[in-house]
């Protein structure tokens, strides 16, 4: 993998380029370019429409002030509705960065189509469904293949972990500037459609069939915390579910000791609280329905106080977040028995970036490409749907973020 082969002449494909996150990807694998294969980087857009994807290719080197972008990246045309192209595209890269969303309609021919034509898959799916759906059919390939999400909640559990803790719970908050915050809609329709169909979810978990991770030390149960210096409540993405996934994968088949996880997300003060307790009641209350639905994705900056917009955040709102992500482990020092007595040793994690969606998320997804292009020999040697936890466990893409601009730091107590 260290070269592009003749038969593929990419070494990354973004597929869904011309889509909003997608921009931020073209720009973010642009700025890496140095960092591929012999310090340089074959890359290509991929999408439906080659004048979205040329205007892509236009404002980045605009942008990045790289006018040699023009002409030195190309362009693929490919369907998420064709799978003749999705194929031929799938055919040309080492690895695929799916920015196609919602997951839920047109994730999954993204990856079946690398899965069948040798590629590596990057995405950045936080859809639980849709993560349980992939893993149950294609938990069993045997080709060269990986489909990865969750690096920033998966990797920092990899390295926290000592051998001696035994939980861990996250705490993410966004600090915005005087500008504000928001997020694209993608996202919020990606959660209304996720609730409408919760039930499919407990489905799809019955059909692994696994069973219960042990319990290593004191239990510890769910719950609402001040430790950030806000009130935090339950994270309802995949993050929890794809970090236990990794802990399966270490436990099963490299006999090491699962960690109970918990994951929240700061929400402010008690105004925030009251307004996030309303606008999740009303959330509820119109997801259940056909017509609440629609009134939800049709208005998503009304629905969710302004958090969420059919715009997006502008670049000047980009600048002004950044967010911090929280880890407390618990845990017993050298030589106790975790089965005595409460945990006696606590460590914490911390990672610093810029704002998360459309800056810290491209440089995760990025940094996981090139980390897969550069050290396939500390990879997972069985193809397959893995966690970052799991597939990254070897490697050192936590080095690769810290250089770009997503700051670990370790405090011990």
């Amino acid at each position: 993998m260290a070269t592009v082969t003749s038969t593929r002449p990419y070494h990354i494909i973004i597929f869904g380029a011309s889509g909003f996150t997608g921009q931020f990807v073209v720009e973010e694998v642009a700025r890496s370019a140095f960092e591929g294969p012999s310090g340089s980087l074959k890359w290509a857009l991929a999408g439906r429409s080659r004048q979205r994807l040329e205007g892509v290719l236009n404002q980045a080197a605009e942008t990045l002030r790289k006018p040699e972008l023009r002409t030195e990246v190309e362009i693929i045309v490919a369907d998420v509705s064709q799978a003749d192209s999705l194929a031929i595209m799938c055919q040309q890269g080492l690895v695929v960065l799916n920015c196609v969303g919602p997951y839920r309609f047109y994730g999954e021919p993204v990856v079946k189509a690398c899965i069948e034509n040798g590629a590596h898959c990057v995405d950045i799916c936080g859809e639980p469904q849709v993560v349980g759906s992939v893993v149950t059919q294609h938990r069993h390939i045997k080709c060269p293949s990986l489909w990865l999400n969750s690096v920033m909640y998966n990797n920092p559990v990899s390295y926290l972990l000592t051998g001696t803790l035994t939980a861990v719970e996250s705490f993410l908050t966004i600090h915005t500037g005087p500008e504000g915050g928001c997020a694209h809609d993608g996202t919020w329709q990606s959660a209304i459609y996720g609730f409408a169909d919760s039930g499919s979810l407990r489905k799809l978990r019955k059909k692994f069939g696994h069973q219960p991770l042990p319990v290593v030390g004191a239990t510890v149960k769910k719950r609402y915390c001040k430790e950030i210096d806000q009130y935090a409540i339950p994270f309802m993405g995949s993050d929890p579910s794809v970090v236990r996934r990794s802990q399966r994968f270490l436990y099963e088949g490299h006999q090491e000791l699962p960690v109970q996880y918990s994951a929240y997300v700061g929400v402010g003060g008690v105004w925030s609280l009251i307004k996030m307790f309303c606008g999740g009641l009303l959330f509820w209350f119109l997801g259940k329905f056909g017509l609440g639905r629609k009134l939800l994705i049709t208005f998503p900056e009304f629905f969710s106080f302004g958090v969420f917009t059919k715009a997006g955040p502008s670049r000047k709102q980009m600048e002004g977040t950044s967010f911090s992500l929280t880890f407390f482990g618990e845990g017993y020092a050298e030589g106790l028995d975790p089965s005595q007595g409460r945990p006696n040793a606590r460590i914490c994690t911390q990672i610093h970036g810029a704002e998360p969606g459309y800056v810290a998320t491209p440089v995760a997804m990025v940094q996981a490409a090139i980390t897969v292009l550069n050290e396939p020999q500390f990879l997972p040697i069985k193809g397959g749907v893995y966690s970052p936890g799991a597939a990254f466990a070897r490697t050192t893409l936590i080095d690769r973020l810290n250089r770009h601009g997503l700051v670990f730091s370790v405090k011990r107590f």
